[in-house]
């Protein structure tokens, strides 16, 4: 049963997924997170927020601010967004399950999937498949190379995931593999043509196949050149020169395999749930892709996943972050079966509090 219990100053809206539990008592367990998604949008810049908790005892959803900026609709609780950097998650997957079935090692060289791409073939330390998903190849960023304007001013143009890598490697690499941890969106592009290579299939229609379909991910999907995104949606927003400009509709290519899907908070609670349970991975994969190692900030990198520290309440979880142009969004998952994703609807122009309350509000999500 689904429930509206109110709204109150601020534009915060709350529906309880309920499942026997009150839902007074359930919205009153929330109330930090209610507090800190108010803050997102009345104080921190953000246009709109929203953030949607699952768990044994049903969904929370919360949302505040504005869905349109032009209509004055406000932000929806649910509804299908970019999602950046979360489609990381599922390209490893992906791969991982190519590994469980034989298809690729990971360990080997990536040369001997994508001859002549990176022109290691004869490196006394090649980059290999777990380099790629543990973001210790030491490729550079090709985002460091793209700047935002530069995409948002060419937005609707398609991107071969191939140009995407040349112009990455037009930089020197940072350090050989291996040596250190440095995030890099180059090598989900290049895990994304690597799982092409092997399966004949675009990793969208993989991805659709073995994750979308099996998990009933309704909103999941990767657009392709599609550059609009279909059904309930808030609207995504950059905030160049100090004005917002309407980034909704694009061309994702530009972040092929590392940030160009769509999907929704609650479709990506119920894929990290079934990605901690063991529902997606045999268990030595799963293993693999949960040994993790430092990032330097505090957090642990394993293969496509982030370990994090709960603030607050002691202990960690699972999840990743995505930033998309148009969209922020933080979600995490913890090993006991609870599920958060928050998202904001303006990136970039995002300001450091912002992202900072992003955090706050997993943490008060999964420490409720």
């Amino acid at each position: 049963m689904v429930r509206h219990v109110g709204t109150v100053s601020g534009a915060l809206a709350v529906t309880v997924a309920l499942t026997g539990q009150p839902a007074v008592a359930e919205t009153a367990r929330y109330a930090e997170l209610r507090q800190v998604v108010r803050r997102l949008t009345a104080q921190d810049g953000a246009v709109g927020a929203q953030a949607v908790v699952t768990g044994r005892r049903g969904r929370v959803a919360v949302a505040a601010g504005a869905g349109d900026v032009r209509s004055g609709a406000p932000m929806p609780r649910g509804g299908r967004f970019r999602i950046g950097s979360l489609t990381k998650p599922f390209v490893a997957t992906v791969v991982l399950q190519l590994v469980g079935e034989g298809r690729v090692d990971l360990d080997a060289p990536v040369e001997d999937h994508l001859p002549g791409l990176l022109g290691d073939g004869a490196a006394d330390k090649p980059v290999t498949v777990r380099h790629l998903l543990q973001h210790t190849s030491g490729l550079p960023d090709v985002l460091d190379v793209l700047p935002p304007a530069q995409l948002i001013g060419d937005r609707f143009r398609h991107w071969e995931p191939r140009e995407l890598v040349e112009i990455a490697l037009s930089r020197p690499r940072l350090f050989d593999p291996g040596d250190r941890w440095d995030y890099s969106n180059t090598n989900y592009v290049l895990a994304a043509m690597l799982v092409e290579r092997v399966t004949g299939r675009t990793y969208g229609e993989e991805i659709r196949r073995r994750i979308v379909r099996p998990l009933h991910l309704t909103d999941t999907f990767v657009p392709g050149d599609r550059t609009g995104i279909p059904g309930r949606r808030p609207r995504g927003y950059a905030r160049t020169g100090g004005k917002l400009l309407d980034v909704t509709e694009l061309n994702a290519t530009m972040a092929a395999g590392a940030g160009d899907m769509v999907s929704s908070a609650r479709d990506v609670n119920r894929f990290l749930a079934a990605l901690l349970r063991g529902g997606l991975l045999r268990p030595a994969q799963r293993r693999e892709m949960m040994t993790t190692r430092p990032t330097g900030s505090g957090a642990e990198y394993g293969l496509g996943l982030q370990k994090f520290r709960l603030k607050g309440c002691g202990g960690g979880f699972w999840g990743h972050g995505g930033d998309m142009l148009g969209f922020s969004a933080r979600s995490g998952a913890t090993a006991d079966g609870r599920q958060v994703t928050v998202m904001v609807n303006v990136n970039p122009g995002g300001t450091r509090a912002q992202k900072d309350d992003l955090e706050a509000a997993v943490s008060a999500a999964l420490c409720a």
